[in-house]
């Protein structure tokens, strides 16, 4: 089996527009210059996704997961069909510019002690995605972010240091974490942490990826120089500037709603337990708590 330079492994559950939309923006990249493949792992997608990539795109490689896995077993199970050296993990609700993943490549095997890179994130409203550029969640730094404090002091390195806002977002730099839509790591660094932890259905397994690969004393590197639109929330159903696109039904909104909270306690349970006192642990966890009924509540 020949090596290719990138695999792009796009996850998708339902969301057939979104992935052409995807795929499509993709295949616009200059292929005759840039070796990479595309494969799509289906989460036992109901909406016709894989009907609609084997007649518009059928140079994509299919990987029919035949159930929603979710996101971290979902993408594991499509990591044994690819073959490039570098692996980007990229969301189904994105737009590529043709230059960008070129340009990210590039940039990775020039700074061969980055273990993770990410490009700017743009939201639909043309705003920067906050995820894309984050500190890990300790205590302090998400009772400033659910408490409203990061944004009322979106530049403070005390109270936003959950998204590293005291950086300046047009300079190459070091951060914590990325998100998901869009990381792009080395085939072995997946493999030395055993690529995408399953005990998270979805959110906070890309998290639990960076948090691994900051341990093996690897970077992970924010680069604004490129960029990807993200329809983010398209594909969860959760955010309001997306919701008139979304295919998603109430009944997945609320999972991925109690997902999400769960992510957070798992991150917590696994790294921060025996790092700070029980009172903190059970405070972030009401906050949880209250977060998901508001959730709740906006779900209809």
């Amino acid at each position: 089996m020949s090596k290719v330079d990138l695999s792009v492994i796009i996850l998708n559950f339902n969301t057939s527009e979104l992935l052409d939309g995807a795929l499509s923006s993709l295949e616009k990249i200059d292929k005759d210059n840039f070796n990479f493949e595309v494969i799509v792992a289906d989460n036992g997608s109901k909406d016709g996704s894989i009907e609609m990539v084997k007649k518009k795109h059928p140079k994509v490689i299919l990987v029919d997961n035949k159930a929603n896995l979710g996101f971290a077993a979902g993408n594991n199970r499509a990591v044994p069909k690819s073959r490039g050296r570098l692996v980007l993990f990229l969301n189904s609700d994105t737009i590529v510019p043709k230059e960008t993943l070129p340009f990210m490549v590039d940039y990775m095997d020039r700074n061969l002690g980055v273990g993770i890179s990410t490009c700017k994130l743009v939201l639909a409203s043309g705003e920067l995605d906050p995820d894309c550029h984050r500190g890990f969640p300790t205590p302090w730094n998400s009772l400033c972010y659910f408490s409203g404090l990061s944004k009322l002091f979106p530049k403070s390195v005390l109270f936003n240091s959950y998204h590293m806002g005291q950086l300046d977002m047009t300079k190459t730099h070091e951060i914590d974490a990325c998100v998901g839509a869009f990381l792009l790591t080395r085939r072995e660094v997946g493999e030395k942490v055993g690529w995408w932890d399953e005990d998270y259905f979805f959110y906070g397994e890309d998290l639990e990826f960076c948090y691994r690969v900051k341990n093996l004393g690897l970077k992970i590197m924010y680069v604004p120089q490129v960029f990807i639109t993200h329809l983010k929330g398209a594909s969860s159903g959760l955010r309001r500037e997306t919701a008139k696109i979304t295919r998603v039904s109430p009944e997945v909104r609320r999972k991925v709603a109690k997902a999400s909270i769960d992510a957070m306690k798992i991150f917590y349970q696994k790294h921060y337990e025996d790092k700070y006192p029980k009172i903190l642990k059970w405070l972030i966890f009401v906050i949880l708590g209250i977060k998901y009924q508001l959730r709740l509540r906006g779900i209809k």
